[in-house]
């Protein structure tokens, strides 16, 4: 299996490859020889458009320099919004200078932007060329007739990271919103004829698959053609679909006249037989399709996009099929952010993340709660993650927000249109209304329409965090999400189980996810009792096991309530949360099951492992509650072995079942004063696995 991770991660980077040295198209890096200074300062004035930075004095301004050498990509949030409510919120200012040749004025020239956090305005040589609104979606601008090609150019970028009514999420309460330009630039040089590179970001083709079976799959492209000659160009589209090793498997030529005028569409769809399905984690397999341009036989643009064929079915009351057969959604959410880092996160450290998911056995993610790095979306379709992307929508309401909304899940949409592993939109998080007829309801159905119209192929889903699935927000979408924390916000942990009984009574038609479930845990805090903290808003301890035992006891629920489609653990990783001083860490959301710095798992990553990853595992839970103070206790294992036994000083002892056949308990071990020595074994196929512990009785 890692063989096979390998080798799809070798064949993205072959894709971008051939996007980067296509004879006609060229993708340059442009994050390095940055400069950068934050802007907010009653005491100096900036003249926003030169990258010019005064204070006053004596009646005089003087110009200061105060620029910070940087490279890409940047947040001037790293380690503030980590820290707590104090944080810099506002204007910073980026500048770069740059020069092109002579030759490119033959040539159109654009920079695109992969993430800037939240607002962007951009300036070259002092032209104020546009804005963009939203820190998650990409954003592209042409430049061609602003740059100099004789002298060097300077480009001005002011990111502005203040939250606003009209651009969502409208708060900073749930997650941070780190401020710059925090993921990767590029220059994108084309002829004067291709695809249209400014689709709101897209790639300028989309690519759609119906009738998918693995005796044949009608694939439909759509394009977006312009050219700036004057002339109408004649020119022959070549669409060439390659396999895993990049050999091409099949050829289309379609002839098409391009209009000087507005953009042309084009429609070309043919049938692929015999072709190998993309079959998620079963079977990721991924071909490309290049879309080449060609005027007078000679390539004048070419475009190279991810091509997993599949079929995708949710089936209210039974589960989700990937290619006609049941696929297990074992799922969890990411946010993007990293402790030291916060969202300015290299490929390496994206690569890192969807390995512990590996790990643990994930098959599906909920990229939560907005569209993440195009990095991202190419992992999951290498590990064959099936993948809910989602706008920022969420959290609270301005009633200024509608046209953001709108324009984000189109980005959402188009951007991210190629990717196999989605298979679901998220139009919005726990935002709420009174009635049926306000405006989160009827943003919904907007926004839905939104994405049925750019692509009815796929689900859509919205998000409450409350357990009732017909309030009057909901049900403007296909797939209704849940966000429940039993047991934490109200309740018990082992209500989950007769709520979805009751669901399945009341509701067997509607296709239902728990899209959000857990509690939080502190790796620092260990207890001899399982304990509900008394307070989980202001509370400062919060230990360990409570998150442990609410993960044992309701991933066993969700098993066995198959009204439950799929469920996502909130969250895999530990992540900030500037307002919240809880758990014993300051600006911490501590439902992670692995810590902020990616360095510890908590035991219910283990959990989770044994019941996901059906790599034989055994472990041994509750080691950081080390400290006891009973000496007739309960020992519990987390494996998917056989034969599992404990030892306590060399005392074997015989094991139960617990919530299901992955949890393994000794109900009454006895432990000696001073250290105890436990460790668990299991076999699987005639070979023995172990772990081990120590336990301390004061």
């Amino acid at each position: 299996m890692y063989f096979k991770f390998l080798t799809a991660v070798v064949f993205q980077i072959f894709l971008i490859c051939l996007q980067v040295f296509s004879q006609s198209r060229t993708v340059q890096s442009f994050n390095e020889g940055w400069q950068f200074y934050k802007a907010n300062n009653s005491t100096f004035f900036t003249d926003f458009a030169n990258g010019a930075k005064y204070i006053e004095g004596q009646g005089q301004w003087t110009r200061l320099e105060v620029w910070e050498d940087i490279q890409l990509p940047h947040t001037y949030n790293k380690l503030d919004m980590q820290l707590d409510r104090n944080f810099f919120e506002g204007k910073a200012v980026y500048q770069k200078m740059f020069k092109l040749k002579p030759e490119d004025r033959n040539r159109r020239t654009f920079l695109q932007f992969e993430g800037v956090g939240a607002v962007a305005q951009l300036y070259i040589n002092g032209n104020y060329i546009g804005e963009h609104k939203g820190a998650y979606s990409m954003f592209t601008f042409e430049i061609s007739n602003a740059v100099d090609y004789e002298k060097e150019n300077k480009l001005v970028v002011v990111t502005d990271n203040k939250s606003r009514k009209d651009v969502i999420p409208t708060n900073q309460f749930l997650f941070p919103v780190y401020g710059g330009l925090y993921r990767p630039v590029h220059l994108i040089q084309t002829a004067k004829t291709g695809f249209v590179v400014t689709d709101q970001a897209s790639s300028g083709i989309y690519i759609r698959q119906q009738d998918v079976s693995e005796k044949s799959a009608k694939i439909k492209i759509a394009a977006k053609l312009e050219t700036k000659e004057k002339q109408t160009q004649q020119a022959d589209l070549i669409l060439e679909v390659q396999d895993h090793e990049g050999k091409v498997i099949r050829t289309e030529k379609k002839p098409v006249s391009i209009s000087p005028q507005g953009v042309t569409y084009v429609n070309h769809e043919f049938l692929l037989k015999s072709p190998r399905l993309w079959d998620g984690i079963r079977d990721p397999y991924l071909y490309a399709l290049r879309a080449k341009l060609l005027v007078n036989g000679k390539e004048v643009d070419g475009v190279t996009q991810p091509l997993g064929i599949r079929k995708v079915e949710i089936l209210a009351g039974k589960g989700v099929l990937l290619n006609g057969k049941p696929y297990p959604m074992y799922g969890v959410c990411r946010h993007q952010d990293r402790e030291g880092f916060g969202s300015a996160l290299s490929f390496a450290q994206h690569k890192e993340d969807f390995l512990f998911m590996k790990e643990m056995g994930v098959t599906t993610i909920r990229l939560a709660h907005y569209q993440q790095s195009p990095e991202v979306y190419a992992l999951a379709d290498t590990l064959g993650f099936l993948t809910w992307a989602e706008v920022p929508f969420v959290n609270t309401v301005s009633y200024y927000e509608n046209d953001n909304a709108k324009q984000q899940i189109t980005e959402l949409v188009k951007q991210n249109f190629n990717h196999p592993s989605i298979y679901i939109w998220g139009v919005h998080n726990e935002v709420y209304s009174k009635t049926a007829d306000e405006q989160v309801p009827v943003l919904s159905r907007e926004m839905n329409d939104i994405i049925k119209t750019l692509d009815p192929d796929r689900y859509s889903v919205s998000v409450t965090g409350y357990n009732v699935i017909d309030r009057q927000e909901n049900l403007n979408t296909d797939v209704q999400g849940i966000n429940h924390y039993f047991g934490w916000y109200g309740g018990k942990i082992e209500d989950l189980d007769p709520w979805a009984k009751k669901i399945q009574q009341e509701f067997p038609e509607y296709k239902i996810m728990l899209s959000e479930y857990g509690a939080d845990g502190n790796i620092d805090i260990g207890q001899e009792s399982i304990e509900k903290p008394k307070d989980v808003v202001t509370g400062k301890s919060f230990q360990e096991n409570y998150q442990t035992e609410t993960h044992i006891k309701q991933w066993a629920a969700i098993q066995n309530n198959p009204i439950i489609v799929a469920s996502y653990v909130w969250n895999m990783f530990e992540f900030a949360v500037p307002a919240w001083n809880r758990g014993g860490v300051n600006a911490r959301n501590l439902k992670g099951l692995i810590t902020f710095d990616r360095k510890r798992k908590k035991d219910a990553f283990y959990w989770y492992k044994a019941n996901w990853n059906p790599e034989p595992m055994i472990y041994l839970a509750n080691r950081r509650d080390e400290q006891r103070t009973k000496s007739d206790t309960k020992i519990q294992v987390f494996s998917n072995l056989d034969d599992i036994t404990i030892r306590v000083n060399g005392k074997a002892y015989q094991t139960i079942k617990g919530e299901n056949d992955k949890h393994w308990l000794v109900e009454h071990a006895i432990l000696q004063k001073g250290n105890n020595k436990i460790m668990a074994t299991g076999k699987r196929n005639g070979k023995q696995f172990s772990d081990e512990m120590i336990w301390v009785l004061n």
